[in-house]
């Protein structure tokens, strides 16, 4: 038996009905495969986490791999953090500044948005395959596209490997901050805490994509496009 039409994936980070047995199923998986893995988490403690029937799972998902499939994909739709970004007319910096905005929004809705990450670096660790998809669904359109948006702005036919390797390390700045959320506040207590701290990261992963950015267009002897956007540190 198919769920009701109307149950559409439900908004997220932050935007999860607690009304709806579907969404409430889905957070409870989302924390409880981050925090304990697939296999040790049961049918029943799902469940019960979310206050449903363990028919639900069923009903809802069709088994518990079909759950965790969906708390893993689901919130990886990378449409909205694309459109932040991939506008021709952008210059360097503010297109760079979207780039970044999708990576700290997370990090704006506490802590069901981060266990998301947490999950993704578990199943990297231990594997149920569902990384192949996650990489085609949602990493490797936002590499494309940030590819695409150096090619542009140094004015190449294409990439090439060092290109390639811009865009991981540029990419690679927000996702340490992300993996290394709980080291980098154990290091300098208070680095993500406190008004106005996002924004403060924002601003320094710009900075320092930005000085790559500048650093491989003069190593090129590439004169960058003017862009009215960017600001002396």
């Amino acid at each position: 038996m198919n769920p009701p039409a109307d149950h559409a994936r439900p908004a997220f980070p932050g935007g999860h009905d607690a009304a709806d047995p579907r969404s409430r199923l889905l957070m409870a998986a989302i924390r409880l495969f981050a925090l304990q893995g697939y296999a040790k988490t049961s049918t029943r403690e799902l469940a019960e986490a979310a206050q449903v029937n363990v028919a639900a799972i069923s009903y809802y998902f069709g088994d518990k791999a079909g759950l965790y499939r969906a708390a893993f994909l689901e919130p990886m739709d990378p449409t909205e953090d694309l459109a932040r970004f991939t506008d021709p007319a952008l210059p360097l910096r503010e297109a760079l500044a979207g780039f970044y905005a999708g990576f700290l929004e997370p990090l704006r809705h506490g802590d069901d948005a981060r266990l998301c990450t947490k999950l993704h670096l578990r199943e990297m660790l231990e594997s149920t395959g569902l990384i192949d998809n996650g990489l085609a669904d949602s990493i490797q359109p936002l590499h494309d596209a940030l590819v695409a948006l150096l090619v542009r702005h140094f004015g190449l036919p294409g990439p090439d490997a060092e290109l390639q390797r811009l865009a991981i390390c540029i990419s690679g700045l927000g996702v340490q901050l992300h993996v290394g959320l709980d080291i980098n506040e154990a290091l300098a207590p208070g680095v993500n805490t406190g008004p106005g701290a996002i924004d403060h990261w924002h601003e320094t992963l710009l900075r320092a994509a930005l000085a790559m950015v500048e650093a491989e267009a003069r190593r090129r002897g590439v004169t960058l496009p003017a862009d009215p956007e960017r600001t002396t540190p």
